[in-house]
């Protein structure tokens, strides 16, 4: 194995072996906290341009398979491990993750620092990082930290159309079909759908760029929009479509970048938060009941919405329904007055705890209710 260099853009440098594909890579460089659902992870599109670091020490004890990928593809910039497995073993795998990440062209270190890394971006927060590797951790320190000072910064980004579908699909209901629901892919995962399908929904995906026409000439009962990449404030088009869609009172429910694109609709601003919410062992309360659920989260940005009662949108009341135990972030919006509501996490739970899988079913509840 070659010497690898992972070099983040306030000069900290962690010095490993190659692991995946050599070569160069930029990105955002974030942590996932999660110790289980690599793969899932891997195959996320809304971890695009981010090198994700795993803070479980052993990563790809269980290889790849074919049934586990969220997406087609691995959507990653970078990945960092502490310790790759060197025997895949189970039942189900079909290869190493390390082949996996050579084969799609991923460039990934291995650090003994994994702790030092994450508790470095604790404290300074998330920031642009490079993965030199083989020929290309060759060249002299200071100049690869400026080739990462240089690279494109999260903020401001317009990811969800590199990464959504070009062309609509469907996912059929499984057994007797209930309703209909327009998915929005801002970058969504496989297992949402199925999700829906699960409970006879026949999902029909969206690419990005679709307009309210396009959506509301399905005459769905429901309108969904996904979890994706980016910053929310550059996704002004969805925010035009989502606006028709609520105009026209249709059922709506929105996960992650959904639901900071609902913020958006309803005059809210988005921020970017400092290290972000990645991993399965996230608590968030609901506050008019009072539950806590442990819920898995990919997100950097969240919504700035008041958290001391209803206030007024252009669609009457609403309210912040959910909030992280953690931080006190935002983690969930419902309209008062109309069948419409979000959160910031991801209720499909791949991976993750199923706590939050009622989510869906509440979704089905409200098209029942307006059917």
């Amino acid at each position: 194995m070659s010497t690898a260099l992972l070099v983040l853009e306030d000069g900290r440098t962690f010095q490993g072996v190659a692991y995946g594909a050599e070569g160069e890579t930029f990105g955002e460089m974030v942590f996932n906290t999660g110790m289980t659902g690599y793969q899932e992870t891997l195959t996320d599109p809304s971890y695009a341009r981010q090198i994700v670091a795993m803070t479980a020490p052993h990563i790809g004890n269980t290889g790849v398979n074919d049934e586990d990928p969220e997406s087609s593809r691995i959507q990653v910039a970078g990945y960092v491990v502490r310790e790759p497995a060197r025997v895949a073993s189970n039942w189900r795998a079909t290869g190493s993750l390390g082949s996996a990440l050579r084969a799609q062209g991923v460039v990934g270190i291995a650090i003994t620092g994994t702790r030092a890394l994450t508790r470095h971006l604790r404290d300074r927060g998330a920031m642009r990082a490079g993965i030199f590797s083989g020929d290309a951790a060759q060249a002299p320190v200071d100049e690869l930290l400026r080739r990462v000072q240089e690279s494109p910064q999260m903020a401001g980004a317009s990811l969800a159309e590199e990464v959504a579908t070009q062309e609509a699909y469907v996912v059929p209901a499984i057994g007797e079909k209930r309703f209909t629901v327009a998915a929005v892919d801002l970058g969504i995962k496989g297992m949402t759908p199925h999700r829906m399908a699960e409970r006879g929904v026949e999902v029909h995906v969206l690419p990005a760029t679709v307009t309210a026409g396009d959506i509301l000439a399905l005459d769905p009962d429901g309108v969904f929009f996904s979890n994706g990449p980016g910053d929310p404030e550059t996704a002004d088009h969805q925010v035009a479509a989502l606006r028709g869609v609520l105009d026209a009172g249709k059922p709506f429910f929105g996960i992650c970048f959904g639901n900071q694109i609902f913020g958006r609709a309803l005059g809210l601003g988005t921020y970017k938060l400092r290290f972000g919410h990645r991993g399965v062992n996230q608590p968030v309360q609901d506050v008019r009941t009072g539950k806590v659920e442990i819920s898995a989260h990919n997100h950097g940005f969240a919504v700035d919405a008041p958290k001391d009662g209803p206030f007024e949108t252009p669609y009457g009341r609403a309210e912040v329904s959910h909030v992280n135990l953690n931080d006190g972030c935002v983690e969930g919006l419902r309209l008062l007055d109309r069948p419409a509501f979000s959160v910031q996490y991801h209720p499909e739970a791949a991976a993750g705890p199923h706590d939050a899988s009622g989510l869906f079913d509440q979704f089905v509840q409200i098209m029942e209710a307006g059917a």
